[in-house]
């Protein structure tokens, strides 16, 4: 593909993403709501359509074989992976399982740290890195990778939550729940397919990158205005907004690191921007969640505190799960529905400053 029809490309995959954005939910809150399936299925529904991926690729992908002698990366790929998935535990597991200031901590983050930096050692003197270090003395793919991280901190850990504020909140079913998140999706989509056509066609990025980082970051920031009494159609117009911006910024992110590489380095440079945009979204999911749920603890015993009822250990779970509100006294109920909206809006707050930074 030309570079210049990159954009129009990367618009599609957007849609696609967006597109299966939407059917994930929506086809999960139904399997959820359906009796005689239930929530097993969310994963076994995902079977077929694999196989089917598989199927087509296999009859349709017709790709150059180009026969050479590598060198795997072993020792580089164990020690990348061992050293986030020692942070991404930490980050999941801290404040439930044990203290944020603990020895088990200290073990994490420090064996953490010293396994990424072994491999930044390994990398930079292997012959076929798994992450060739070089490409980094690009200033794109330096400021595209740390804007990735942002953004998928932002997106992923702001809006994972959504669907928990429109079930507790809003007193939704797991369905309906799927479907209010369709504003979003179809921002996202629009602006995605619109932005690729449109750099496509003039050859310039840096302005829609700059434009969609800026409108996410309204898009949070009105979010976090939200409460358990928010107006759908006003709740609507933030969700759209905020994929107007998620979809200008996304996938063009990739499209300029492309863009400025040379072919060799192409796949290592689209590799290295979806790998920190993804570790971005863990890492924000696992903060933020640990955030909401002691915000809906605090926000339950106070609630509590101020009706008159004493509750021991705080009043609230840290568990982060959905609590069965039909099973819950009306007052009781009413306080939960307003712990949840007010942590959820504060989770949009966090999110906002990523998004800033990421211009």
């Amino acid at each position: 593909i030309p570079p210049r029809q990159l954009g129009k490309y990367a618009g599609i995959f957007g849609a696609v993403f967006a597109v299966g954005t939407v059917a994930g939910p929506l086809v999960g809150g139904v399997l959820v709501d359906t009796s005689w399936l239930g929530w097993r299925w969310c994963f076994f529904i995902g079977v077929p359509f694999a196989l089917l991926a598989i199927a087509l690729l296999q009859r349709t992908l017709r790709l150059p074989t180009v026969k050479r002698e590598v060198r795997i990366d072993w020792l580089g790929a164990f020690l990348i992976v061992a050293g986030v998935c020692a942070l991404l535990i930490w980050v999941s597991l801290a404040g439930n399982e044990f203290d944020w200031a603990s020895w088990q901590t200290g073990v994490l983050t420090g064996g953490g740290v010293l396994l990424l930096v072994a491999a930044v050692f390994v990398e930079a003197r292997t012959a076929e890195p798994v992450i060739p270090l070089g490409i980094f003395r690009n200033r794109t793919v330096t400021l595209t990778t740390v804007a990735s991280l942002l953004v998928g901190v932002a997106m992923f850990g702001g809006t994972v939550f959504l669907s928990q504020y429109f079930q507790i909140s809003l007193g939704k079913s797991p369905t309906v729940a799927g479907l209010m998140s369709l504003p979003m999706i179809l921002g996202l989509l629009v602006s995605s397919t619109v932005a690729g056509q449109v750099i496509s066609r003039t050859g310039k990025w840096k302005r829609y990158l700059v434009a969609g980082a800026f409108i996410m970051a309204v898009g949070l920031a009105l979010l976090a205005t939200i409460d358990a009494k928010t107006n759908f159609g006003l709740l609507s117009l933030y969700m759209a907004i905020l994929g107007v911006g998620v979809g200008m910024l996304m996938q063009n992110l990739v499209l300029a690191a492309q863009n400025d590489v040379p072919a060799a380095d192409l796949g290592a440079a689209t590799s290295v921007l979806s790998f920190f945009r993804s570790m971005g979204g863990t890492i924000g999911v696992s903060v933020l969640g640990a955030i909401l749920a002691n915000r809906v603890a605090s926000e339950t015993a106070k609630g509590l505190s101020d009706a008159g009822v004493t509750v021991p250990g705080g009043g609230g779970s840290g568990e982060g799960s959905v609590p069965d509100m039909s099973a819950l006294p009306g007052p009781m109920r009413t306080i939960i529905e307003h712990a949840y909206a007010v942590a959820t809006a504060d989770l949009f707050l966090i999110a906002t400053p990523f998004a800033v930074l990421a211009l």
